[in-house]
């Protein structure tokens, strides 16, 4: 046995539902925090208060120590700077996703938000 329905409704119906489940997810953006490895203290608070800020919002964050002309030499240091970063963010809980990695003529690292 068959059923005759009105396709219209069906289809506005089903158009209906799927909005309201995308209503309610949260799409994942990841923010990035820049930063030099001569970075002063007080821009450093500020990078990391933003990164607290983007975990706790539930988006995940891209950490980039950028190096320019002959600071690739000195890669130590951004790395030095990058795992600092990491250790005194811990209180957030992050997930790191990515450790510290060179890519190009930045220092990467990417951590998600912890799941509740």
């Amino acid at each position: 046995m068959a059923k005759i329905i009105d396709w219209g409704k069906y289809k506005y119906e089903t158009e209906k539902r799927a909005k309201e489940a995308r209503k309610k997810q949260h799409v994942v953006e990841v923010k990035e925090v820049k930063m030099r490895y001569k970075i002063d203290t007080h821009d450093y608070e500020v990078r990391m208060k933003a990164a607290r800020k983007f975990l706790a919002q539930q988006n995940k964050v891209k950490l980039v120590v950028m190096l320019r002309g002959r600071e690739i030499q000195h890669n130590k240091l951004a790395f030095d700077l990058a795992n600092k970063f990491l250790e005194d963010i811990k209180d957030a809980n992050p997930i790191v996703e990515k450790n510290p990695m060179l890519e190009g003529k930045n220092v990467v690292a990417i951590l998600a938000p912890s799941a509740k």
